[in-house]
């Protein structure tokens, strides 16, 4: 017979406390997954919040003759030009890191921006998300500041 303090474990309680780490670990490293996967959805929402809130800043500190214009990487040269589809309805989309932002105006009256007292600016990013197509939706009023005239 051995003295206690020379006594060390059987391979029975090796292999148990094997199985108990393999457990352990396999819940840990599926609760990482899911923490990535929630980290992911909450970067991309941001992204598109951050996309929709930049639009609007953007139209509204431009001169209101160049409403339509939009230029995305700040060199002077617009790159989009807003079209109306004759609904007075103007707009434009850009796809951008996985999010799609479209951007609109429209006039509180028909005609042109010019004669307009004020405008609706709108923007809404829209993304992928697991549970299906997640949208957000900002947007602001303008006044033409040189608009003279009955409202």
């Amino acid at each position: 017979m051995k003295p206690a303090s020379m006594e060390g474990f059987s391979l029975v309680e090796v292999m148990i406390a094997m199985v108990i780490t393999g457990v352990v670990l396999l819940g840990t490293m599926s609760a990482v997954e899911v923490g990535s996967r929630h980290i992911t959805q909450g970067g991309l929402s941001t992204r598109a919040l951050a996309l929709a809130q930049a639009r609007l800043e953007a139209k509204r500190s431009v001169r209101w003759q160049s409403l339509l214009e939009d230029d995305l990487d700040h060199d002077g040269v617009p790159e989009v030009l807003m079209t109306d589809n004759g609904d007075g309805l103007y707009s434009a989309m850009r796809e951008q890191n996985g999010v799609t932002l479209v951007w609109t105006l429209q006039a509180d009256r028909g005609g042109p921006l010019s004669a307009a007292a004020l405008v609706k600016i709108e923007a809404v990013a829209s993304y992928a998300a697991p549970s299906g197509q997640k949208t957000v939706r900002l947007a602001t009023l303008r006044a033409n500041p040189s608009y003279v005239g009955p409202r």
